[in-house]
């Protein structure tokens, strides 16, 4: 299957350039956070209304994606969400405090959802190898983007941390030159989507358990990603090296070991292994940090990536057959609930540990793994449509 997956043609691989590009935006500023924090006088919860305000407006944009692409096309769609993040991405970097800079973050936001829920429809589309396969292909340029943000971020962010977000900006501008000349132009769909279709598809039992999950997983993941950096107490090459190596760990998972325990232990045996999993990182972390051992909390914060890897590929394939809705449709209703997570998770679990102690982000984000399995366990009658097991 794999060299399948590598036999694609060039428009989908200009597509998950550009979202290898658009999803180190999310890590990116994990290494420059305390940088951003001293250099604007903020505080951390301040700074962590970065994440807030970029997966807030992307949660609620995903619910005019579609209704955006089926009238002017999935080409111009993503064009148009690259060059939202060519802007806002150069304005972050000439921001004078966090409130620009949260705001900046809002508009790039926007950008980033009309662009990846219409990436991963284009690439379903045109990848070669069917639907596994493309989805596969996005999750790669997930963990690849997400591995290399920290990077970046830390190479740029070491001279001064406003440089990231003009990287990002250039980087994004190559992407939407690829686009615009590689790949084809794609003409609306012949019905175009309602406003409503993303909000009316979660009505479906399946597609509403996997998002609700999700958003529960996404507010663990989002917990470790945003204020982690803070209690690491390291340079930006140091947060941007931990979170590397996390990124590595997040595609190796989504790339390899997803598909494989998908075939072994079917979809929701995976997502209730995954999840618990990265409960147990969660407590790993919290008991580190109380404890004050710091090779505990780099190694428990690596380790998580693995458990991410694998519910990231999952709940997107899922998503994706659990309904009979249209895939950008269902994309966009489940990604609307999912993102919610993101958005809350920054600035609760930042002040949460600014006023009740370290440990407590990570055990409340533990218990939101718990809660996730048991949505997935009492609402399990709802997925029957995900394939079983191969046994």
């Amino acid at each position: 299957m794999s060299g399948g997956i590598l036999r694609q043609p060039m428009s989908v691989w200009a597509t998950a350039f550009a979202a290898v590009v658009a999803f180190m935006g999310i890590g990116l500023v994990d290494p420059i956070l305390p940088a951003i924090a001293q250099g604007l006088d903020a505080t951390p919860s301040q700074v962590s209304l970065l994440f807030t305000s970029y997966f807030l407006v992307t949660a609620v944009a995903m619910l005019v994606t579609g209704w955006v692409s089926s009238r002017i096309g999935g080409k111009r769609t993503l064009l148009a969400g690259l060059a939202l993040v060519v802007v806002f991405a150069a304005l972050a970097g000439t921001s004078g405090s966090v409130a620009e800079l949260v705001g900046f973050r809002a508009g790039w936001g926007l950008g980033n959802a009309l662009f990846v829920a219409t990436a991963l429809a284009v690439i379903v589309g045109a990848a070669t190898g069917g639907a596994e396969s493309a989805v596969i292909l996005y999750e790669a340029a997930l963990g690849l983007g997400i591995s290399l943000g920290p990077l970046a971020g830390a190479l740029l962010g070491d001279w001064n941390w406003r440089a990231p977000f003009f990287g990002t900006a250039t980087l994004m501008a190559a992407g939407f030159l690829l686009i615009l000349t590689l790949l084809k132009a794609t003409p609306p769909p012949a019905t175009r989507t309602r406003l409503s279709a993303p909000l009316r598809a979660l009505a479906h039992g399946g597609l509403s358990t996997t998002a609700f999950t999700a958003l529960f997983y996404n507010f663990a993941f989002f917990t470790v990603l945003a204020f982690t950096p803070f209690i690491l107490g390291m340079s930006p090459y140091g947060i941007g090296a931990v979170f590397f190596g996390w990124g590595v760990c997040v595609a190796l998972a989504s790339v390899l070991g997803a598909p494989a325990l998908r075939r072994r232990l079917g979809p929701v045996g995976v997502l209730h292994l995954a999840l618990a999993l990265l409960a147990v990182g969660q407590i790993g972390i919290a008991v580190t940090a109380s404890a004050g051992r710091h090779a505990g909390i780099v190694a428990f914060t690596v380790l998580t990536g693995v458990p991410i890897g694998l519910c990231n590929t999952v709940f997107t394939e899922s998503a994706m057959e659990v309904s009979d809705a249209p895939r950008p449709v269902a994309s966009a209703g489940y990604n609307f609930v999912r993102w919610m997570g993101g958005a809350l998770a920054p600035y609760l679990a930042t002040k949460l540990g600014e006023d009740l102690g370290t440990p407590v982000p990570y055990l409340l984000g533990a218990l939101c793994c718990g809660v996730g399995m048991a949505v997935l366990f009492t609402r399990r009658h709802h997925l029957g449509a995900l394939a079983p097991a191969v046994v």
